[in-house]
């Protein structure tokens, strides 16, 4: 998993200002954009819908794919459908899979794990483990199942590492988990065309490690197959210091009887490396294929999977960190130089903002990840993950139909608070809107919607002494109050943009008009590697709250226009 430097995202939220007037001229359509090709022109209408959406109608896309956090990815074709995973690290589900006719429209297929059983401080017993769970996902199809894979790393409260492999006959499941004792860092899984199967895995010195043919267990232990560094350019060093990036990300491929490797290096504002070899143990030569950050600069282009089209043709689903919103997926298309796969329109070793959509020889309706949710079905929606394990008993989606509810466990703040529910904050800009009934509640509730990270915020309906008022907690700290509240229901609104990655709150009392609260959450960073999101949530300060209700009506999440006017 590549690192997320504090220092590159200080230095992208410098350059926000101008990233704003660039997406602006893409996606709102000034009058510049107005003269420009019709591509363009498709993103005007885009600001009205409720999510990014890539295709733009036209035969051609604009990166990203998803304009939210799916880091790590690694994609497959399986017949005519592509499959991508991601990185999930606490969040339940864990590793959620995207499904795709064109690999430009996108819709949720499942995830990986169910919940995580291995330590009671995922139910928030004893304790948390942020930034546990899983990392650096890589999915293979092999004799008519999928297996996925994927590391839990040492550290963050958890004093040894290990890999897990999921198997399933569908991607919606059920998988069946199997944990091993070895920690394989970063792992790529590959299935050989002589029956072997193989993990890539490691961070600077890259091993080899077979596993048994039902690859769930360990046959031989690691070789190791590289241990060269790279400078910030993307050259391999020479000179003892001069090279302080060593690769990892790992992801493999046989094609035309050769091993081909691809890496990152370089983190935040890094490049994508590929080596070659004619046997799996190497030795390998290498090669940089890609390193560009044009899309948003200085984040380069680094770390993914690519994909074989029916026709031949060749794909890479590269990742670009965009701050405190997260890792996004881009498409790029690949050309084959020299026996390299060079990512770039013309094998250039650049990527593409906007460009013409795969040749899969089919048309297929505009089509992004869910987002909204009328809480009419009684299973949760694929858009959303709890903050580790929920509690089955504390959730219902059945006790009032038409509703979310959740009841609330004591927690002093909602970092230790279970049944907090999120998805992903949306680029450039996004505004999620609930309604919440707030008549169940008890003395030391709080409940209400947040944009969740280390720091958080939420604006809330707290309960105490019998009285009702909203509040807007910024970083644990009670900002402001309204305290002549006495509805039964209320309309709570969370508003984020990738401007310098701040977010606002506003309360509704009507539905209809919105006051502004508190003041502005700096969105940051403080776990590293994932990405600010939206919650609803309910907890209580004290234990006359615990069993209280709060109702969540709907989510609504949509893209404000670029003016910062809030929607209707």
């Amino acid at each position: 998993m590549t690192t997320w430097f504090v220092g590159g995202l200080r230095k992208v939220a410098g350059h926000s200002r101008l990233l704003l007037t660039l997406i602006c001229v893409i996606v709102a359509g000034s009058s510049f954009a107005a003269k420009q090709s019709t591509a363009k022109d498709a993103k005007v209408d885009q600001v009205r819908q409720r999510s990014w959406s890539p295709d733009n109608g036209d035969g051609t896309f604009t990166n990203p794919l998803m304009w939210g956090d799916w880091p790590d990815p690694d994609v497959i074709r399986v017949g005519d459908d592509f499959y991508l995973t991601s990185t999930s690290m606490h969040y339940v589900p864990g590793c959620p899979i995207a499904k795709s006719k064109d690999l430009v429209n996108w819709s949720m297929a499942g995830y990986a794990v169910n919940r995580y059983d291995e330590d009671p401080r995922w139910d928030m017993k004893g304790g948390e483990l942020y930034l546990n769970g899983s990392w650096a996902t890589t999915l293979r199809y092999h004799d008519g199942q999928f297996y996925l894979g994927f590391c839990t790393p040492d550290g963050w409260g958890n004093p040894h590492g290990h890999f897990s492999m999921c198997v399933a006959k569908s991607v919606a499941g059920p998988w069946k988990r199997t944990v091993f004792p070895e920690f394989l860092y970063d792992p790529g899984l590959f299935f050989d065309d002589d029956g072997r199967v193989y993990v890539v895995h490691g961070q600077g010195t890259l091993y080899l490690t077979e596993l048994a043919a039902d690859a769930l267990s360990v046959k031989r232990p690691a070789v190791k197959i590289w241990s060269g560094g790279f400078d910030a350019n993307g050259e391999l060093g020479t000179k003892k210091g001069a090279a302080p990036f060593g690769l990892e990300g790992s992801h493999v491929y046989k094609i035309g009887g050769r091993y081909y490797i691809t890496c990152p290096g370089g983190g935040t504002e890094g490049f994508q490396i590929c080596l070659r070899s004619n046997s799996i143990t190497g030795p390998y030569e290498w090669k940089r294929i890609c390193k560009d950050d044009r899309a948003y600069p200085p984040n380069g282009l680094h770390q993914g999977g690519m994909v074989q089209l029916k026709n031949g043709d060749w794909w890479f689903v590269i990742m670009q960190d965009r701050g405190p919103i997260g890792r996004v997926p881009m498409l790029v298309p690949v050309k084959w130089v020299d026996g390299w796969p060079m990512l770039g329109e013309r094998g250039e070793g650049k990527g593409v903002i906007t460009s013409r959509m795969p040749d899969t020889g089919s048309v297929q309706p505009t089509q992004s990840p869910a987002t909204s949710d009328e809480f009419r079905s009684a299973r949760l929606g694929l858009q959303w993950q709890w903050n580790h394990n929920p509690d089955p008993e504390n959730w219902s989606l059945t006790e009032r139909r038409g509703y979310l509810r959740i009841r609330a466990g004591v927690a002093d703040n909602l970092t230790h608070a279970r049944n907090t529910l999120t998805q992903r904050v949306q680029g450039p800009r996004s505004e999620a809107t609930t309604q919440l009934d707030v008549s169940g509640l008890r003395d030391g509730d709080t409940a209400g919607l947040g944009v969740f990270q280390f720091p958080y915020a939420f604006v809330a309906v707290r309960q105490e002494k019998g009285s009702r008022k909203v509040v807007m907690v910024n970083d644990g700290k009670d900002v402001a109050t309204f305290d002549d509240f006495n509805g039964r229901s209320i309309w709570l609104r969370a508003t984020t943009t990738d401007d310098r990655f701040r977010a606002n709150f506003a309360y509704s009392l009507d539905g209809k008009s919105f006051t502004p609260i508190g003041n502005t959450l700096s969105m940051g960073l403080g776990l590293d590697w994932t990405a600010n999101r939206f919650a609803l949530f309910n907890f209580s300060r004290q234990p006359t709250g615990m069993g209280g209700v709060a109702d969540f009506h709907w989510f609504h999440l949509a893209m404000p226009p670029p003016d910062g006017k809030t929607t209707k």
